[in-house]
Formats: C-alpha cells, sequence, structure tokens
C-alpha cells in the first residue's frame, strides 16, 4: 500500500553512506512498501547522531592524541634502547681496540727487544770471528816463523853436506879429525842446546884457523854494542837501523864487492834474501844422465872474480836454472855473509837465548871471518 509522496517536515533522507538500509527482499517493489512510522524513526536518529557527532569527534581527536603520545613514548623508549645497544657496542669496540693496542704495543716491544738481541748476537758473532781471525793470523805467523826457521835449519844442514863430504871432509865441522890441541872446545862461542845443532853447520863452515879466545884479549867497544844493544830489544833486518847499516857498509858491502858488478848485485840480493843455493860441482866422472842446465862459466874460471881458478862449487840464484862457477875463495866470502845473516835470523826469531855480551861477541867473530875473507883467507880444503 503506498503512503503517498514524502511530507516537507520531515526533511531529506540522509546519505546511503550514512544511513544503512536494511534490504529484506530483492524485489523491486517492497522498497517503496515502507510504512511512514519507519521513516519517522529513521528521522529520529539521524536528529540524535547529528546531536552526538562533536562530541564522538572530539573524543577521537583525543584518542589520536593519546595514541600519538603512546607512540612517542614507545619510540622514545627504543630510541633509548637502540642507544644503549650502541653505547654498549661502542664500549665493547674501545675495549677491543684497547686490547688490540696494547698487543701491538706488546709486538712493537718484543720486535725491539728480538731486534736488539739479534744485533747484540751479530756483533757477538763478529767479535768472535775477528778473535779467531786475529788467532788465526797469529797462528800464521808463528808458522811461518817456524817455517823460516826449519828452512834455515835446511839449509844449515845442507851447507854442511855440501861443505864435508866422505871424500872431502871439512875439519871444522868434524873436531875428531884435528889433531888434540885443536879439538878442545873454544871458549867465548858457547850456543843455546835449542840452537846448536842447526846453527853450527851454519856458521861454522867459513870458519878459519883462528886464535882461540883465550889467547887473544878483548875490549868491548862501547859505540857498537850500544848499537847492538838497541837493534836486539827490535831485532830487525832493515838496513836502515844504526847497526845492520854499519855491518853492511864496513864488512857485507866489501865482501860481496866482486869484479863483476852486475852478478855480485845479484848475488848480494839473493844472500840477504836467503836464496841463494851453494852446490858443489859433480865429479866429471859420472855420467851425464840428466839434461844439461845452463852454465854461465866453466869450471876453471871463477864468474864472480873472472880469475882462472879450479872451481869445486856453483852457486844458483832462486829458483833460476842458471849456475855460476866460483873457485874457493869467492865461496868462502859468500859463506861468511851467509853465516852473518843465519845468525842474526837466529837472533830475530828468538833462537838464540843468551846473553848480550856473549851473542855480541859471536857477532863480533862473524864480522872478522868477512873481513878476513874480504882479505883473501880461507880455509883449505882437504
Amino acid at each position: 500500500m503506498w503512503s503517498g509522496p514524502p511530507q516537507p517536515d520531515q526533511g531529506l533522507p540522509p546519505p546511503l553512506a550514512a544511513v544503512p538500509v536494511p534490504w529484506k527482499s530483492t524485489d523491486p517493489c517492497q522498497g517503496h512498501r515502507e510504512s511512514p512510522g519507519a521513516l519517522v524513526e529513521t528521522s529520529a536518529g539521524e536528529e540524535a547522531q547529528g546531536q552526538e557527532g562533536p562530541a564522538t569527534t572530539q573524543l577521537d581527536v583525543l584518542r589520536l592524541r593519546s595514541s600519538s603520545m603512546e607512540i612517542r613514548e614507545k619510540g622514545s623508549e627504543f630510541l633509548k634502547e637502540e642507544l644503549h645497544r650502541a653505547q654498549k657496542e661502542l664500549k665493547l669496540k674501545d675495549e677491543e681496540c684497547e686490547r688490540l693496542s696494547k698487543v701491538r704495543e706488546q709486538l712493537e716491544q718484543e720486535l725491539e727487544e728480538l731486534t736488539a738481541s739479534l744485533f747484540e748476537e751479530a756483533h757477538k758473532m763478529v767479535r768472535e770471528a775477528n778473535m779467531k781471525q786475529a788467532a788465526s793470523e797469529k797462528q800464521l805467523k808463528e808458522a811461518r816463523g817456524k817455517i823460516d826457521m826449519l828452512q834455515a835449519e835446511v839449509t844449515a844442514l845442507k851447507t854442511l853436506v855440501i861443505t864435508s863430504t866422505p871424500a872431502s871432509p871439512n875439519r871444522e865441522l868434524h873436531p875428531q879429525l884435528l889433531s888434540p890441541t885443536k879439538a878442545g872446545p873454544r871458549k867465548g862461542h858457547s850456543r843455546h842446546k835449542s840452537t846448536s845443532s842447526a846453527l853450527c853447520p851454519a856458521v861454522c863452515p867459513a870458519v878459519g884457523h883462528t886464535l882461540t879466545p883465550d889467547r887473544e884479549g878483548k875490549e868491548v867497544d862501547t859505540i857498537l854494542f850500544a848499537e847492538f844493544q838497541a837493534w836486539r830489544e827490535a831485532p830487525t833486518l832493515d838496513k836502515t837501523c844504526p847497526f845492520l847499516e854499519r855491518v853492511h857498509r864496513e864488512d857485507v858491502g866489501p865482501c860481496l864487492d866482486f869484479t863483476m858488478q852486475e852478478l855480485s848485485t845479484l848475488v848480494r840480493a839473493a844472500v840477504e834474501d836467503n836464496t841463494l843455493t851453494i852446490e858443489p860441482v859433480a865429479s866429471q866422472t859420472l855420467p851425464a844422465v840428466k839434461v844439461a842446465e845452463v852454465e854461465c862459466s866453466s869450471t876453471n874460471t871463477c864468474a864472480l872474480s873472472g880469475l882462472t881458478r879450479t872451481c869445486r862449487h856453483r852457486i844458483r840464484l832462486g829458483d833460476s836454472e842458471s849456475h855460476y862457477y866460483i873457485s874457493p875463495s869467492s865461496r868462502a866470502r859468500i859463506t861468511a855473509v851467509c853465516n852473518f845473516f843465519t845468525y842474526i835470523r837466529y837472533i830475530q826469531q828468538g833462537l838464540v837465548r843468551q846473553d848480550a855480551e856473549p851473542m855480541f861477541w859471536e857477532i863480533m867473530r862473524l864480522r872478522k871471518e868477512m873481513s878476513l875473507a874480504k882479505l883473501g883467507f880461507f880455509p883449505q880444503e882437504a
């Protein structure tokens, strides 16, 4: 039943979104068949809703404000927790950095100590190596000194073999061959027992028939003795020292000054360097098995004096294969100088352990032998 058009005092109906309209039937005609009482109720509800709208809005605003405050408080608490957590992590990292710094400092200290110990060990090794090198050099020097001593002894023995053979013995080397009056020991010429066996063969070959010390007077020359004592404190073979300079000028030079000046210079240098060799001339009856060596003179001409003499010995300079035949007089002069140098070498090497005066008189005797050999006196060979 249709109720007619709506009355003006009822107002417009609320929007569809604001007022829900229940539809109970799908019939289109039923929506227009509602009773007027329902419409009145709807209008009354809209008026009540219009009165409650501002209060509801204010309540919603308060609710929003309270929710925003809660959100702020929760965000603040969350940020505080994050800050606290970050501070904790930062503190842990600071502690880790401090621990790593301590480890680094400890490692640097250990590295410095290790470097210092390595340097100290290196210096110690270098110092020990220097000490060992110094000891080795000292041993080498001592070994060379012993080698020089052995070479001198070999030279002395060679001189003994050369100057005394069964066919031609040297009576000065073998006292048992002398007469009873000459076989007695001579005073004033004793030598240390450690050097007598090696020194006598090198000194005795040039000994002539001189007067025994108990039949001749002796007086020490103070100048010569002072020069000898100064040389004895620091023995040397340098010719610039006053003692040896005098001996070279007064004895060695004149004794080795032969007619053949060039060969004389070579002989003097070889004698001073201890590289001169004196050999006996081989018997002519022996068959020549070896290849003939270079010979710079004949057995009837002395290579140093140039005089015609029977040469029973020849000399060789250093490692040269050249030989020079010499007369007995030239051999005596060379041997006298060699004996002098052999004795002062023994003194320099510490092999002669005597007082100053006996050593001085032995050197004077050797100088006397050089003077006699220079004047032409030499022992006769049997």
